[in-house]
């Protein structure tokens, strides 16, 4: 007997063999067992996600010869053929290949006629799209009224290329591309049943080549055993995938954790010796970084069956979430700009030197020195830089009282903090309240009030305990500050430099003159003050 290959021989033959698509089958179970049934519906979704196997089970639940029903039977003359793909009342046609007007009146013309054997006679057009124009006005008025012996079963992979008039003549199911947990789950139990040899990293990698299609896993499956002389192995898979060694992205990433330029370079010569796809790797690294932030923000988000489940974990606890973040999008955009790039090494090293190059500025910045000067800090680091800015001596905020609080040193308290991401935010739009020996008091704009976090407010009482080197209990309250946050100070001195530039504008001989000769205007929104 000829060997069949594994997507056809495990292709689903009752919707209860079905692998994801749950909210398509209710319906048509339903639709099956209470009769309710309309005269035409149309499949849409991505390929090998089950458009043309849910049609043919439908088809078979039609014509069992024990009865309309969700579970045919089988065994019966019409369940064996249309199984066969050989029942003479299911008409299976490729729409790619019969585009003419001439093709579809000669399949309409037989559509009057009674099934030759079974209960009804069923239309299967696959990819429905590709007919012509001429071809879907031929076929509307029998769509919308077909003789109650006909059912019309569309499927395709382009729903946005029907005629709304096909469209609105058919029950419409849209099948969603499968996730990979279903995916690997499922090529377990066919690997099981068939005594072959696996293991998980294997089906992780095949999961992800199939991109959301089952029909897709199981032919990779097909070749991977093949590949593997009978059995699946992580190596002998991602080779034959031709995708790199999940080493080397961990190890790209462990170095430019720990800020190696050196030793990031020195794993991209041992890289380039396998000749990979650039782009590939990048999109690997985006993949783990993903994970990566999942495991920082949401730990229990994390699934158990993850490749690399504890590297990944390990490197979330080393890395700041806020360099996840940045290298996740500057690995974006460089996937993206590669072929741009002379030669892909080149542009995969410059994309990893600028992760190098880019952080944000707490993360180069020195700690502040423990010492209480009264020496005022030079003006707030931007957020992002290339060098380490120069060391700040604390400024010394004497202890206060509620009517009398320090708001200008606040401001530059909180600019000496080096603070980032949403720690940063709640800082700067607090202002200071009351400041004793052991607590220091903020009141938080109230429109920001959904900053409030235990663990923020964690970090930024450690941070100012740090900066005045002393213990200090961090006290928040939400309200409406009565003297200037820090945000809203940087606000107003901006809206001061902008009018002092308007100002300046105007006052200018030539631009008046301009005005007076051709009616010139200066608009507010162009003027932009010079640093």
């Amino acid at each position: 007997m000829s060997y069949q290959v594994i997507a056809r021989k495990w292709r689903p033959k009752m919707f209860a063999e079905m692998a994801g698509q749950e909210h398509v089958l209710r319906a048509i179970i339903n639709a099956l067992d209470h009769d309710r049934l309309h005269h035409a519906f149309l499949f849409t979704g991505t390929r090998g996600v089950g458009k043309t196997t849910i049609a043919r089970i439908l088809a078979k639940s039609l014509n069992c010869e024990t009865g309309v029903s969700s579970k045919p039977c089988g065994q019966c003359s019409a369940c064996t053929e249309i199984d066969e793909g050989r029942f003479i009342d299911l008409i299976e046609v490729d729409a790619a290949s019969r585009t003419k007007v001439e093709d579809t009146r000669e399949l309409l013309d037989n559509v009057q006629y009674s099934p030759t054997r079974g209960r009804y006679k069923v239309y299967l057009i696959d990819e429905v799209h590709m007919l012509s124009t001429h071809s879907f006005n031929a076929l509307l008025k029998t769509l919308e009224e077909p003789p109650p012996h006909v059912k019309f079963l569309l499927a395709t992979t382009d729903p946005q290329r029907l005629p709304v008039t096909i469209l609105s003549r058919c029950l419409q199911f849209n099948l969603k591309r499968l996730p990979l947990n279903l995916i690997t789950g499922h090529l377990s139990t066919v690997l099981t049943a068939e005594k072959i040899g696996f293991d998980q990293p294997s089906l992780s990698l095949l999961a992800h080549s199939a991109d959301g299609s089952m029909r897709d896993a199981l032919s990779l499956l097909d070749q991977a055993i093949a590949y593997g002389g009978g059995k699946l192995d992580v190596a002998e898979v991602r080779e034959m995938l031709g995708t790199i060694d999940q080493h080397y992205v961990m190890t790209l990433l462990r170095h430019l954790s720990d800020k190696n330029g050196e030793a990031l370079l020195q794993e991209v010569d041992m890289l380039a010796q396998q000749s990979p796809d650039f782009g590939g790797v990048l999109a690997a690294m985006i993949s783990v970084l993903h994970q990566i932030a999942l495991a920082q923000a949401v730990p229990k988000a994390l699934g158990d069956d993850i490749s690399d489940r504890d590297e990944i974990i390990e490197l979330a606890a080393k890395m700041s979430a806020e360099d996840s973040q940045l290298f996740y999008q500057i690995a974006l955009l460089g996937r993206r700009d590669l072929g741009l790039a002379p030669e892909p090494r080149s542009g995969f090293e410059m994309v990893l030197l600028r992760m190098l190059a880019f952080q944000p500025a707490s993360a180069a910045a020195p700690k502040p020195s423990s010492s209480a000067g009264g020496t005022r800090p030079a003006p707030a680091t931007p957020d992002v830089h290339t060098t380490a800015p120069p060391a700040k001596q604390p400024v010394s905020v004497p202890a206060t009282s509620p009517a009398s609080p320090a708001s200008h040193e606040w401001s530059e308290v909180v600019a000496a903090l080096n603070l980032r991401g949403a720690v940063r935010s709640l800082a700067v739009n607090s202002s200071l309240v009351e400041r004793t020996d052991t607590v220091i008091t903020l009141l938080l704009d109230a429109g920001h009030a959904h900053l409030r976090n235990d663990k923020f407010e964690a970090r930024f009482e450690e941070a100012l305990q740090q900066y005045f080197s002393q213990k200090l209990k961090l006290v928040m309250t939400v309200g409406a500050p009565q003297i200037e946050t820090p945000a809203s100070q940087q606000v107003r001195v901006a809206d001061e430099r902008k009018q002092t530039a308007l100002e300046a504008i105007e006052a200018d001989p030539n631009v008046q003159s301009l005005q007076e000769t051709f009616g010139a205007k200066v608009i507010p929104e162009s003027v932009n003050p010079v640093e």
